[in-house]
């Protein structure tokens, strides 16, 4: 159950004048580098909030953490021109949040497409990261798990309850997520979900499939290999679900040989992308951010 008493809601204007919002937990632990949380491609700050209970109350030392919603996201307003959809926009209207919150430096946790942005950031601005996290995303992208992805947001039903919400996940993810529990189920529901005269409803904006909707995934996707390169100095943990479509085992194995510091989990009984908050996650996810805090 959330509590307002969990979080504050920031509200920040991007370059364009857009009105955006990411949730700040702990804002009164004095952290010189918070924890910055970037969603999936239709996902928002929800997806972390039980993890971010657990770094900012629970784990020790308690960490400020500060999660976005991407424009056209959560409660971060909806852009009339689709085409801002992008992951270069998005970057920069991170910057222009973290700016707002007055953070020059932090840890980044980034799942799916928030992990492209923690790449451009990397190549960007190098010293904005102490450490990085990438859930089950790294420089190159599978077309078959982006064409799934596609294939079920184009023709995804529309649910009467949160229940039915459950059905329809699990009717489409359950194989992939075999590890899951009734309460992993309703977290992850009700994080992809808000109740609009009280049925649940994606919650983001249609127009965002406007930009899947003419790439061809029959060939090879630009690969973000220059990028990585960005990160090969920043402690860096890869969180690969073992059932992946996205990420594959090879471009894993890739990242590690070329990062030989970094570290990986590879969660068993999930896809794309693992539940943060389930399992042992948090707590490895603390200890590699605290170790990568006391290398800094």
């Amino acid at each position: 159950m959330l509590s307002s008493s969990d979080f504050s809601d920031f509200f920040y204007t991007a370059s364009d004048g857009l009105r955006l919002h990411a949730r700040v937990y702990g804002k009164a632990i004095a952290d010189p580098t918070p924890i910055i949380c970037l969603a999936g491609l239709t996902r928002n700050a929800r997806d972390f909030h039980d993890l971010a209970l657990y770094l900012s109350h629970r784990a020790r030392p308690r960490r400020k953490v500060i999660a976005f919603d991407y424009r056209g996201r959560g409660q971060s307003s909806y852009d009339h021109n689709w085409q801002n959809y992008n992951i270069a926009t998005e970057t920069d209207d991170i910057l222009t949040g973290l700016s707002a919150l007055e953070v020059d430096r932090a840890a980044f946790i980034g799942t799916s497409r928030g992990g492209l942005v923690i790449h451009l950031l990397a190549a960007m601005r190098p010293s904005l990261l102490q450490a990085a996290v990438l859930n089950d995303i790294g420089p190159v992208i599978e077309g078959d798990g982006l064409a799934h992805i596609r294939a079920y947001l184009e023709n995804a039903p529309k649910p009467r309850d949160l229940d039915h919400a459950v059905t329809i996940q699990r009717a489409v993810h359950g194989q992939a997520f075999s590890a899951l529990r009734e309460a992993d189920w309703l977290r992850f529901v009700s994080a992809i979900y808000r109740e609009d005269e009280g049925r649940p409803v994606t919650d983001f904006d249609p127009a965002l499939l406007k930009t899947m909707s003419d790439m061809d995934f029959s060939e090879p996707l630009p690969d973000l290999w220059p990028q990585f390169d960005g990160l090969l100095q920043i402690p860096l943990l890869v969180i690969r679900g073992e059932n992946s479509k996205l990420l594959s085992a090879e471009t894993l194995e890739e990242m590690l040989r070329r990062h030989p510091a970094a570290r990986a989990i590879v969660v068993p009984g999930q896809g794309h992308a693992p539940l943060l908050e389930t399992g042992d996650l948090p707590r490895q996810i603390a200890r590699f951010l605290n170790h990568a805090a006391l290398k800094a």
